[in-house]
């Protein structure tokens, strides 16, 4: 009887404290009446001094309006609903993966009566998420974890990566959001300039990764398809190299490249992951081979742009003293039956050409979004073959038909060396005969003249069948094949050739492919397309690389010495067309010509611009 009493006592005086808040209806039950009951479980310091602490109690649990009828237990008290007070996180927690799992907010935050603010210690996020994600524990022994724990809160804790409320579902491993997530979240740290600065973080890991094929396609959109962080470095477990468990310690990495490239061998894994070619230092065979690379950009397109400019100026000038001759009736160049068609081409060399439009124009615009991935027209390119995938397959089948017909011309100069019974002389005679595309002793004259016609100091030369502009384009193909398509069959086939050469000969390939491949559209699009087509000579298109066919006129006038030798030779008449190329054929193949030139121009200008627009 006495135990009772004494118990009832502090519950009469409570009722004799709380009649005032009957009289007065709609005042707020005050919070230290709450603690009468309930202070043995709820401290009331701790609550003072909590984020819920200025709150009332009845704040939360708002079924408690009359405190008699509760402490009689006629109020059903029901769960607490946080969305009242926090709308943002509770809006993000709806549409996580804890909300579809049924883990509300208490099961986090277990300490809502002493709960204080976190003040983005994020040692507080993760002692929370381990306890719970034990499988997850290594990561406080990574780089990142250790470094949450020592108080560094630029160090990458869950919160950074999964977020505090909107956890979403990895879901399938091999889906788009899945992958690009593997990626986009190392991004907001290692690509914060301050943040790797204060840190003393590497801060080639973020560029170098973006100007690698696993980068470019990642950049472009389809993360899905390439390696990204998370692949090499793990989710987690993130350690340096050194350390022997890490996942690219060079012990490591034949089981890490593995995962992608399953043939993947010691050799292989010598790939510099993250090379880069301005570093002297740590990749001297990058630097140099860039170097090599950047000089014969610089030194080719130099050269040739001031051929072009300066041919461009002394031919809109004859054109236009032609035009004046025209006028007061003087015809500069007569030549007898001018019109007459002769041919310059067989359809062999024809339909070769054909083939060299159709596979350099799909390998630039496969090409070049992938050299330019941070272009707005990269991406659209991209998007317009359906995406990467189907960009890499195009690239691939215009490579095909490139080493077809570097193999029909390595048939077709044998065959004129060794075979052929209408060309005299021996095989080393007929190299540097004028039949050949072999630079000579006469092309260095004829340099010299077209230079001295430049600059008004002679007559234009006359040259033979080739001029030696036309030697240098076919020269380049064969050093193009060799540099453009040796490095291409490597990054096609990267598990055979890892097989045989060491992983950094990749890093060269791609150094090599790349600008090979700048080299090879932008001479094409300014300089060969000049000199064909561009020239006031023959503006806007010189048909005959698609009928074979020129005029005697033309012939006289552009290659005057060859004109001679086969007068000479008595055999003139035997280049002379039977018929000239009819009119569909014509018109067909003028416009898909005309198609090209746009194409390409196109690209020249998009190239141009994308160097003047750099994105980051």
């Amino acid at each position: 009887m006495v135990q009772v009493f004494t118990r009832l006592i502090p519950l009469l005086l409570l009722l004799a404290l709380a009649r005032p808040g009957f009289a007065a209806q709609g005042l707020a039950i005050d919070p230290a009446t709450c603690l009468g009951c309930h202070g043995n479980k709820i401290s009331a310091d701790l609550m003072a001094n909590s984020v819920h602490g200025k709150n009332g109690c009845t704040s939360c649990h708002i079924e408690i309006v009359e405190l008699a009828k509760h402490m009689r237990g006629e109020i059903k008290v029901g769960k607490v609903q946080c969305v009242r007070c926090h709308k943002k996180e509770a809006a993000e927690h709806a549409k996580s993966i804890h909300s579809e799992k049924g883990i509300g907010c208490a099961q986090c935050h277990t300490d809502m009566h002493s709960h204080t603010y976190w003040n983005k210690d994020k040692r507080r996020v993760l002692v929370k998420c381990t306890q719970c994600h034990k499988d997850e524990r290594g990561f406080t022994q990574s780089v990142h974890g250790k470094g949450v724990l020592a108080g560094n809160q630029d160090s990458a804790a869950c919160n950074d990566c999964h977020n505090l409320h909107e956890i979403k579902a990895l879901g399938d491993p091999n889906s788009h959001s899945n992958r690009e997530f593997h990626t986009k979240v190392c991004l907001r740290c290692h690509a914060d300039q301050k943040l790797v600065e204060r840190n003393h973080i590497s801060e080639v890991a973020v560029k170098s990764y973006m100007e690698s094929y696993h980068g470019k396609n990642y950049r472009l959109g389809y993360p899905e398809k390439v390696a990204g962080c998370a692949d090499c470095h793990t989710a987690h477990a993130i350690l340096p190299s050194k350390d022997p468990k890490s996942s690219v310690n060079p012990a490591n990495l034949v089981q890490t490249c593995s995962k992608c490239h399953a043939k993947g061998s010691m050799l292989f894994t010598k790939f510099y992951a993250h090379g880069e070619h301005n570093d002297r230092e740590k990749y001297p065979i990058l630097f140099y081979t860039f170097i090599a690379m950047t000089g014969l950009l610089i030194g080719t397109f130099t050269v040739f742009w001031i051929h072009t400019l300066l041919w461009m100026i002394r031919g809109f000038v004859e054109n236009r003293e032609k035009a004046a001759a025209l006028e007061e009736g003087v015809i500069l160049h007569h030549v007898p039956d001018g019109h007459k068609q002769y041919r310059r081409f067989k359809r062999v060399h024809v339909f070769m050409h054909l083939l060299v439009i159709i596979s350099f124009l799909g390998l630039s615009l496969t090409g070049l979004p992938l050299k330019f991935s941070d272009q707005i027209w990269a991406k659209f390119l991209m998007d317009l073959y359906g995406g990467a995938p189907n960009a890499g397959f195009i690239h691939r089948i215009c490579a095909g038909i490139t080493f077809v017909y570097f193999a029909m011309a390595l048939f077709m100069s044998i065959h004129f060396l060794f075979l052929r019974k209408d060309i005299k002389g021996n095989p080393l005679q007929r190299l540097f005969g004028p039949d050949s595309l072999c630079p000579n002793l006469r092309d260095i004259s004829d340099v010299i003249g077209m230079v001295r016609w430049f600059f008004f100091k002679g007559p234009k030369p006359a040259f033979e069948r080739w001029t030696y502009w036309e030697k240098f384009d076919f020269i380049a193909v064969f050093w193009g094949m060799f540099a453009i398509g040796g490095s291409g069959l490597m990054l096609w086939f990267p598990e055979f050739f890892g097989m045989l050469l060491p992983g950094w000969a990749f890093n060269v390939a791609t150094i090599i492919h790349s600008d090979e491949a700048l080299l090879a559209t932008g001479f094409i699009f300014s300089v060969h397309f000049f000199n064909t087509h561009g020239r006031p000579e023959k503006f806007p298109m010189d048909f005959v690389i698609f009928n074979g066919q020129m005029s005697k006129h033309e012939f006289v006038e552009e290659r005057g010495d060859q004109w001679a030798r086969y007068e000479k030779e008595g055999i003139t008449e035997k280049f002379a067309a039977k018929k000239s190329s009819g009119i569909f054929y014509d018109f067909c193949l003028k416009a898909f010509g005309f198609t090209a030139l746009f194409i390409g121009i196109t690209l020249l200008m998009l190239m141009i611009y994308a160097f003047m627009h750099p994105h980051h």
